[in-house]
């Protein structure tokens, strides 16, 4: 077992410990999060790039009657435990499944059945879902699934899962095979038993190909305008313009359409509407005081409770999913990990990791989660403390989208280069700092694909949920701390003791420290006060630079002890309020000198 991995199997034990349960496995990428949610009926979200499933879920099928618990089990290229999914995908094999549920990409087919060899080597009653199919027709790609079920030994079942084509007959296989079966052949009988050494890895991708090449037949492609698009995404010439045209886009997407839904929307609605609306009614039940000015006062929760979130943040976290989501369908974020791969290894970085740092825009929780497909800790801790020290959430990006371009958009220029520049910086020192190994990238490369619009639907309202049901408890807690500070007095009082560093080195108004507060319970909370002051181009730079490179959130500071350790999670903590306060104080000093 790989020494640079840590799962510890009692934090598996409720799971493993579970009687009457069905794996569900499969390569990265190959919609095992569509089969999850067609078989159980319950939602999870699927993504076209490799690595989306890094932990486990589960939930209750019914097979012919009979209930079970259907584990989703992270997706894995092989059993060689050289990651952490993989680790994890073994203790569950290991844990006396009553059968297993593999699915096979049919575009990519000799690639899954070095999994599915690996498979039979358990002896498990297993069924094999070969999906995308329709995929495959558009390829000019035919597969001669009888035979291919004949030389696996075990039942093969034609799907299109994100059109639930197959799964009841796949059900029905594997009840067949559970109960009737007479066990499957091992994938010993086939050639490949035992493919810990590098002479049995040879032997299975050679069985592997064998069985490829006699069920599958490649007539003359029926669609080569998606591969011809595919080659121009990662060939450098072409692909460095297409990033750029893609990111600009998606950037005016989220920030134009955000500020229209503020500013015609959200705000009208917000101030208009549901603030006068509360303020009446508390102000006919409260008379005038701290209690009265705590839920309707300048920073009520009844005010800043609905404007914050509301019209400040929710437009652009919606817009960015509504982006996001969609690359990930399309199939493009992979390809940039292959187009970037040259630079990234310059830092000690894999190509797929820009995967997770881009996930970090959305939230750092999941893209340090994500993190668990690296295949060295110190990929994974290097990844980790780029996300904390330079990539801000969709919440604190909203704001400080807000901020900027409430004064000018060109400040976004200068933002972007330093930000960049400490990007570069960190990775730097971090690939000197931190021990270990990076391996070379390995990624799964998936079909660009126009995404399904009931899916691509499905996902964007799970995102949204989860948006609303795990940060707009942070943001009411923060809320009610600024509230109660102001109204106190207890502002006031730190306000006057942080002046040196506030008001002095980084040259920002008093509010500035209820930003830094608040900042530690919501990251956006740093920036919000700010917004709609009058603050010149000078503090606007050093607010939102001393913001975006500000201490994780409390969230963040829970999964980095969580993943890692306290120690590691109060040293990034420390360091990126440290490094905030120093690099946004340089840029108000120095550019006091030109004013």
């Amino acid at each position: 077992m790989n020494k640079d991995f840590d799962v510890k199997e009692k934090d598996l034990h409720k799971h493993i410990a579970i009687d009457n349960k069905i794996l569900l496995m499969g390569n990265p990428n190959v919609g095992k999060s569509v089969f999850f949610s067609q078989i159980t009926g319950m939602d999870a979200i699927s993504s076209n790039f490799s690595g989306t499933t890094v932990s486990y879920t589960q939930a209750s099928m019914d097979l012919s009657g009979k209930k079970y618990t259907l584990i989703d089990v992270p997706g894995v290229f092989s059993l060689t435990v050289e990651s952490q999914a993989e680790e994890v995908a073994n203790i569950f094999l290991n844990s006396k499944p009553d059968g297993i549920i593999c699915v096979l990409d049919a575009t990519n087919l000799q690639r899954s059945i070095e999994l599915a060899l690996e498979l039979k080597e358990y002896d498990i009653p297993i069924v094999f879902a070969l999906n995308f199919m329709d995929v495959a027709k558009e390829k000019g790609i035919e597969i001669n699934t009888s035979l291919l079920s004949t030389l696996l030994g075990t039942s093969v079942i034609e799907t299109v899962a994100v059109k639930n084509k197959g799964i009841e007959e796949l059900k029905q296989a594997l009840y067949m095979e559970m109960y009737f079966g007479k066990g499957s052949d091992s994938c010993g009988s086939l050639g490949c038993s035992g493919c810990d050494t590098l002479e049995a890895k040879l032997k299975l991708y050679q069985t592997a190909k064998e069985i490829t090449e006699k069920v599958r037949k490649t007539t003359t492609k029926l669609d080569k305008n998606k591969e011809k698009i595919s080659n121009l995404m990662v060939t450098p010439k072409t692909g460095i313009p297409i990033a750029l045209v893609i990111m600009a886009v998606s950037i005016g997407l989220i920030v134009g359409g955000g500020k229209a839904l503020r500013a015609f929307i959200l705000l009208p609605l917000v101030n208009d509407l549901v603030v006068p609306f509360f303020r009446g009614i508390i102000s006919s039940i409260i008379s005038e005081g701290i209690i009265h000015n705590i839920l309707v006062g300048e920073y009520g929760i009844f005010v800043i409770g609905f404007e914050w979130p509301f019209a400040l943040i929710l437009p652009y976290v919606f817009l960015f999913y509504i982006v996001f989501s969609f690359l990930e369908d399309l199939g493009y974020l992979p390809r940039l990990g292959i187009l970037f791969d040259n630079i990234m290894s310059k830092f000690g970085l894999q190509g797929g990791s820009i995967i997770n740092i881009i996930m970090g825009f959305g939230c750092a929780v999941p893209a340090i989660i994500g993190t668990r497909t690296c295949t060295s800790k110190k990929e994974r801790l290097l990844v980790t403390t780029l996300v904390c020290f330079t990539v801000p959430c969709i919440s604190q990006t909203g704001a400080l989208m807000e901020l900027i371009s409430s004064k000018s958009v060109f400040l976004f220029i200068p933002v972007i280069a330093i930000s960049l520049a400490v990007f570069v910086f960190i990775a730097m020192i971090g690939d000197k700092l931190i021990k270990g190994r990076v391996d070379p990238m390995i990624i799964q490369v998936p079909n660009l694909l126009v995404p399904n619009l009931r899916t691509y639907g499905k996902k964007l309202t799970i995102r949204m949920k989860h948006f609303m049901s795990e940060a707009f408890g942070a943001m009411l807690i923060a809320i009610v701390i600024a509230s109660v500070f102001k109204e106190t007095g207890m502002l006031d009082l730190l306000a006057k003791a942080l002046s040196p560093v506030i008001q002095g080195w980084l040259g920002l108004p008093r509010q500035a420290v209820d930003g830094l507060i608040l900042g530690i319970v919501r990251r956006e909370m740093s920036i919000a006060p700010l917004v709609g002051l009058d603050l010149t181009a000078l503090q606007v730079l050093t607010a939102s630079l001393v913001s975006l490179f500000y201490l994780p959130c409390i969230s963040v500071f829970g999964i980095l002890a969580s993943e890692f350790n306290a120690r590691t999670a109060v040293l990034i903590g420390v360091t990126t309020t440290v490094f905030a306060i120093i690099v946004g104080g340089i840029v108000n000093n120095v550019g006091m000198l030109f004013m």
